[in-house]
């Protein structure tokens, strides 16, 4: 079979991708996202009468306790094939990284593999992080 037959039969089969639709459940679950750290912050604040900066660091540590949670019992996966990369960006991408990796570690190594695989997807993420935070604040002015 030449190349251009198969990539005929490729192009055939290949199910079309739908933008709008995919537009629309980005923005859906983009703005449920926001809507859900707003509620947190504000419920925080109030529940804890703290300021709003000190309420979103419970808000960002919920997110992630959700992403860990959601993935240790298989039900992350699932939402993000119906939202894809709208859940895979926000801050409970890193739970679900952290706790991704240890699975995955735990059944090879067992008990062991749960701290090491903790750390094998993340450690890029946080590397990225320091880089760039370092880049940002030599290229800005910090405020004082």
């Amino acid at each position: 079979m030449d190349a251009n037959k198969y990539k005929e039969i490729v192009d055939k089969h290949t199910p079309k991708e739908n933008r709008l639709y995919n537009g629309m459940i980005a923005f859906g679950v983009g703005g449920l996202m926001g809507m859900l750290g707003e509620f947190l912050v504000q419920f925080y604040s109030y529940i804890l009468d703290i300021s709003s900066s000190e309420a979103t660091i419970f808000m960002i540590a919920t997110l992630i306790f959700f992403g860990c949670l959601f993935t240790a019992i298989g039900f992350f996966d699932k939402i993000v094939n119906f939202a894809k990369a709208r859940l895979i960006i926000p801050i409970t991408s890193f739970g679900h990284l952290l706790i991704h990796g240890a699975l995955a570690k735990a059944s090879n190594l067992g008990p062991m593999g749960l701290v090491m695989g903790m750390f094998d997807l993340i450690s890029a993420g946080i590397i990225f992080a320091v880089f760039f935070s370092f880049i940002f604040a030599l290229v800005f002015k910090p405020k004082d």
